[in-house]
């Protein structure tokens, strides 16, 4: 009779380890999908991301945003004109190189004015170049080694414990795998919101930098790249976190305390998704973009 219980016993062990087994493996499998989720999206240029809502944004700065620059050109010309005279008392104080001062911001407000989208992108290239590189140094540390660890989970814990241990460790593990899927959807939204952002800038591109060779309005245009830059380099900043999230993670011992192995790194999967919505923030306090 005793046998038979044992038998009863180490099946439903077997079971419950086996439950518990598969919400650790979904976890860090979460995590690691995670993990290159975010170094694969923020690397991407808004024509990489998605071509289809590229030239949707870039017919409409083109076809409705620079007639509205050229118009604000216009009046930016005009009031730069209206200023010179004023500064040189109504042309008593003439000076020929007045005119040719305008003539060439005339020029290169057209030229801006032509080559928007173009500068726009290459601010995005850059950004590009420079999280490229960063990937590169950091990919390599990013991923857990999910049998391994769940081996070494199995080895010293799992396999001592006891039916009731075991049930409470597999609704431990079930909330925290919960969590995570919640954390991820989080992540998802501040990267796609970051690239909805990055969509919308481009789409007025040729309004601000229409403002630029005019002292009073140029404030419009200098904000404006800022903003660009602080958008391009928000990449960067999220790929740090990446960085540092990797090194908490792989920091973790699963063989000291497996109840505590769990919630560090629902915990650091948490930090990771507070500092992901700072990055913007930050990256616009370093640009000194507002």
């Amino acid at each position: 009779m005793g046998g038979i219980i044992d038998r009863i016993t180490e099946f439903i062990k077997e079971i419950l380890q086996g439950w518990v087994l598969s919400n650790l493996e979904t976890m860090f499998t979460d995590v690691n999908n995670k993990v290159g989720m975010v170094a694969g999206e923020v690397s991407k240029t808004p024509e990489t991301w998605n071509p289809g809502i590229f030239n949707v944004v870039k017919t409409l700065s083109e076809d409705v945003a620079v007639p509205i620059a050229g118009m604000v050109v216009s009046f930016v010309l005009c009031y730069e004109l209206i200023s010179m005279v004023m500064e040189k008392n109504n042309m008593h104080e003439f000076d020929t190189s007045l005119f040719f001062r305008y003539l060439f911001k005339a020029c290169i407000a057209v030229w801006l004015l032509s080559n928007t989208f173009d500068m726009v992108m290459a601010v995005f290239d850059m950004g590009h170049s420079i999280i490229t590189q960063a990937g590169a140094s950091i990919t390599g540390s990013t991923s857990i080694d999910v049998q391994a660890a769940l081996v070494a989970m199995f080895n010293s814990q799992l396999a001592t414990m006891g039916i009731g241990e075991l049930i409470g460790l597999g609704l431990e593990t079930m909330v925290a795998s919960l969590g995570m899927k919640i954390i991820s959807v989080l992540v998802t939204v501040i990267l796609y919101g970051r690239m909805v952002e990055i969509y919308l800038y481009i789409s007025v591109a040729p309004v601000p930098f229409s403002t630029w060779t005019n002292r009073e309005w140029g404030s419009i245009g200098s904000n404006y790249f800022k903003g660009l830059a602080a958008l391009a380099f928000q990449g960067f900043f999220i790929m740090v976190c990446v960085a540092v999230y990797a090194a908490l993670v792989a920091s973790i011992s699963v063989a000291a305390d497996l109840h505590s192995a769990i919630w560090e790194v629902m915990a650091y999967t948490v930090i990771l998704c507070f500092s992901l919505f700072k990055t913007g923030s930050l990256s616009k306090s370093v640009f000194n973009a507002h």
